[in-house]
């Protein structure tokens, strides 16, 4: 443990030495200009949304508390906890949706504000989640009158920018991604040549005549639209759909060739990086829609081919995961406000996806079988992934670590991790259908979406701010309103070519009289005719001068125009020379403006490196701190123990002393009856050897002479009375006492004593002697008693 702990602290102060060294960090590979500078973040929003039950006596396990929170409760024929009781568990979410929520309710609240971000040159997520069977499709489509929230997302997107759109084929798709931007000379061929194509699928006209399935989706009276818009941009819509069936991407807008023979699979599509390290489809076919109309056609065109299934727990059952995107591209205006400037870096794209995920289910529940079964596992593998992909996530965020998140691991999180990187607002909606069969599935599905909210998604960027003046667009209006009236006030060509204009001319000329002459000598026609056609010729030539003289203003006008037009391009030179030194001033600071994000970035690597080195050090500090006050506290312990252990020790001594000081007693004792046994021994046979010779030394007399008296045997009451007060006082037992089964006590002694009798009776047989002594002394031996046992005639 301390080995490990040293080798981090060396490897840190080697990356500080290095930084300090080379003056480089290693910092984070950084995404596009479009990426968020900003350290903000945002959780991820979920929104709960409740269907109603399918039958009025079906079962109901979910209960809306409040606004905010649901509890979902067991059902009758399932106990959730082994001791038999009910179990019932909440779960808070941003909004819940009850049952007579209606989809203009659920717009408003949830893609209202997705939409609002759109146009401001910001990307969004939105993705329903839950059980088959749950509404998830209902929720994104909606049915004919009562629309879901991608229709109301694209009436309130057209509603918004329908008088802003700029012209066919202007934005085109770079095919990486991205957008180009054509002149209208340009545009007006692409249509051409789009039109002559016939192979080249064509953008659905808003001319034809509106599905059935799908008209009148959205009522006049829900329409709405947005206050966000830059009236001094051109706008362009690009819609693509494709969905993710078996982990591969498939293309729902593309018109494969028809081969009666031979027919082909469609193809998958791979996911690539573009420049700004954002993740796309190649290959995917986007259609620039001007209407709401064309939108959903498009729509209902992939959706026709998406793959459903009739399963056991739905009629139509989506097998895959689908993402209808919507692009928007938007570029300013020139200063004259009349064209959009030929300027790919001022494009900005953004985009908004719609996401109609697949249902999780039990294969048991469906009983799914051959491919339902495969499509099955692939689904609840995706979104297994997805669930992983957002723990490890909430474990980075809150506690600091930095594990791997495994988007690539399935398609649908690797097409989205950019938006979990801070590429835009993420939202989702959990669909959950409160019947008893489904609290299972559901319990589950509401875990992952309350941990979901943990998850948070950095803030992104504001929408660029542009350099021109605003209100380009109405004044170029305005200039051309006024010059129209100018014209028409001046009585310009514009009405030369009415000819209502020129019948009302030439009737207001003087009429010609009768013109027929009688005869030779009418002097009053000719003349009368020539003064009505001087008249007229005097009117011509009025008119002419007028036609000159406007001709002239005209011409003044024109001229005056094309030198307020040369000045205005030496302005707008003048002010291209200001921008470009801008520009130099701009690039110089966003240099030194990355010098400063490099610096600071090393300076907070050091200082990251720094808090983990004193957090490391404060971690060992309070380890050894914890060691510390756990050795004192064992050694309070082992004083303790030696004390307790001292105090036994003692008591044993003492006992023990007291033990041997009776033991040393009692055979001190023991020897001296011992001795004084055998010199009353030894005194008996020598009274008998004096009794013998005194009675073969005399005759006659000695047979009436009495025997003297045996001396008294020492008394054995001193020992009794000695055994008597050890058997009384409390020795120590020479043994160890223990408990035996039965509930009784045993000894087991721990001292051997060895008894030995000697046998007085036993003849010697080293030493025969035939003289009278030694037969008097194995007389008297013979008369002696044995020693017993209770006299301690035994040694040790």
């Amino acid at each position: 443990m301390k080995r490990g702990k040293f080798s981090n602290e060396d490897r840190i102060r080697c990356e500080i030495l290095t930084m300090q060294r080379t003056g480089k960090s290693k910092t984070p590979r950084r995404h596009g200009p479009k990426k968020a500078s900003s350290t903000e973040k945002d959780p991820v929003g979920v929104y709960c949304r409740i269907r109603p039950l399918g039958a009025e006596d079906e079962e109901c396990c979910v209960d809306m508390i409040s606004s905010s929170t649901i509890q979902l409760h067991a059902p009758d024929g399932l106990k959730a906890n082994r001791n038999g009781e009910y179990k019932e568990t909440q779960y808070t979410f941003k909004k819940i949706f009850g049952i007579n929520t209606t989809q203009i309710e659920l717009f408003e609240e949830i893609a209202k504000p997705l939409i609002d971000d759109l146009i401001d040159c910001k990307n969004g997520l939105l993705f329903t989640y839950g059980v088959t069977g749950s509404g998830k499709t209902f929720t994104m489509t909606g049915a004919p009158g009562d629309g879901g929230l991608l229709p109301r997302s694209l009436d309130m997107l057209f509603n918004s920018i329908g008088s802003f759109q700029a012209k066919r084929f202007v934005f085109k798709p770079d095919e990486k991604n991205g957008m180009e931007i054509q002149n209208q000379v340009d545009a007006l061929l692409e249509r051409q040549k789009r039109e002559s194509q016939q192979s080249v699928p064509k953008t659905p006209s808003s001319r034809q005549r509106a599905d059935p399935e799908f008209a009148d989706m959205i009522s006049a009276e829900e329409a709405c639209k947005s206050e966000n818009v830059d009236e001094d941009c051109c706008y362009s819509v690009f819609v693509s759909y494709v969905e993710i069936y078996n982990n591969y991407i498939y293309d729902l807008l593309e018109d494969a060739s028809f081969d009666p023979i031979r027919s082909k699979p469609p193809q998958s599509k791979i996911l690539r990086e573009d420049q700004n390290h954002n993740m796309y489809v190649s290959g995917c076919t986007e259609v620039e829609v001007k209407s709401t109309e064309e939108a959903f056609e498009v729509f209902w065109k992939g959706q026709k081919k998406r793959r459903t299934a009739n399963t056991q727990l739905n009629r139509e059952s989506s097998r895959s995961h689908s993402v209808f995107t919507v692009k928007l591209a938007q570029a300013p205006l020139d200063a004259d406000g009349d064209h959009i400037l030929q300027d790919r870096n001022q494009v900005n794209v953004s985009q908004l996806c719609l996401v109609d995920l697949a249902g999780s289910e039990r294969t048991s529940r469906t009983r799914a079988e051959g491919s339902r079964l495969r499509e099955a596992g692939n689904i609840n593998q995706s979104l297994m992934t997805l669930r992983t992909c957002m723990e490890v996530l909430r474990e980075n965020q809150m506690y600091g670590t930095n594990k791997m998140v495994p988007y690539r691991d399935s398609k649908v999180t690797h097409l989205f991790k950019n938006y979990f990187d801070g590429e835009g607002k993420v939202r989702m909606i959990l669909c959950v259908n409160p019947k008893a069969d489904d609290y299972e599935e559901t319990m589950l599905v509401m875990r992952f979406a309350e941990m979901t909210q943990e998850v948070e998604v950095a803030r992104p960027a504001d929408g660029p701010i542009y350099v021109l003046p605003a209100g380009r667009r109405q004044r170029h209006q305005a200039s051309r309103d006024e010059m129209s009236r100018r014209i028409e006030e001046r009585g310009g060509p514009g009405n030369s070519d009415d000819p209502n204009l020129l019948n009302r001319l030439i009737e207001s000329l003087p009429a010609l009289p009768p013109s027929e002459v009688v005869d030779a000598f009418d002097d009053q026609t000719l003349p009368r005719l020539v003064e009505v056609l001087e008249k007229r010729q005097h009117i011509r030539q009025m008119i002419s001068e007028q036609f000159k003289t406007k001709a002239n203003t005209l011409m003044s006008m024109l001229q005056q125009f094309d030198n307020q037009h040369s000045a205005k391009e030496t302005f707008l030179h003048n002010q291209q020379s200001k921008l470009n030194e801008k520009d130099k001033v701009v690039v110089s600071q966003r240099t030194e403006l990355e010098r400063l994000e490099k610096k600071s970035k090393m300076l907070e690597y050091k200082i990251d490196i720094l808090q983990k080195t004193t957090d490391m050090y404060e971690q060992d500090k309070r380890s050894l701190q914890h060691e510390l006050e756990t050795r004192e506290q064992r050694l309070q312990r082992e004083l303790g123990e030696r004390r307790r252990l001292e105090q036994r020790m003692h008591g044993v001594v003492t006992d023990t002393r007291h033990k041997w000081e009776k033991e040393c007693e009692r055979r001190v004792n023991a020897k001296q009856l011992e001795m004084q046994n055998k010199l009353w021994v030894k005194d008996e046979k020598l009274k008998q050897l004096k009794a013998i010779v005194t009675e073969s030394s005399s005759t006659g007399g000695a047979s009436s002479t009495e025997c003297p008296e045996k001396p008294a045997r020492p008394s054995r009451e001193r020992d009794k009375n000695i055994t008597q007060k050890r058997s009384a006082s409390p020795s120590p037992t020479p043994g160890n006492v223990f408990k035996t089964r039965g509930g009784g006590q045993a000894v087991q002694f721990t001292d051997i004593e060895t008894l030995t009798q000697e046998c007085p009776t036993a003849p010697s047989r080293k030493r025969r002697s035939g003289s009278a002594e030694g037969r008097v002394q194995r007389e008297n031996n013979e008369n002696v008693p044995p020693v017993s046992s209770s006299s301690h005639g035994y040694q040790k």
